[in-house]
């Protein structure tokens, strides 16, 4: 998998959660329409950059951006 590739799907994870706030893996892979382990990859990607938050909500994983001040 291109670095280029795991870069753009980042961008519609990040994009996807902008819209609609928080939601669950499941939930982001249906939005932004991409193979699956892009998806993971790139919420990865947006975590190492301190990005994103998680939040475990019975057995479902949520993601939300997070808000720097």
């Amino acid at each position: 998998m291109l670095t280029e590739e795991i870069g753009a799907a980042a961008g519609k994870v990040w994009k996807a959660l902008d819209q609609n706030g928080e939601m669950s893996v499941a939930a982001l892979k249906k939005a932004v329409g991409t193979k699956e382990p892009a998806v993971e990859y790139a919420i990865g990607w947006l975590a190492r950059e301190d990005k994103v938050a998680f939040r475990k909500d019975k057995n479902v994983l949520k993601v939300s951006l997070k808000t720097h001040q």
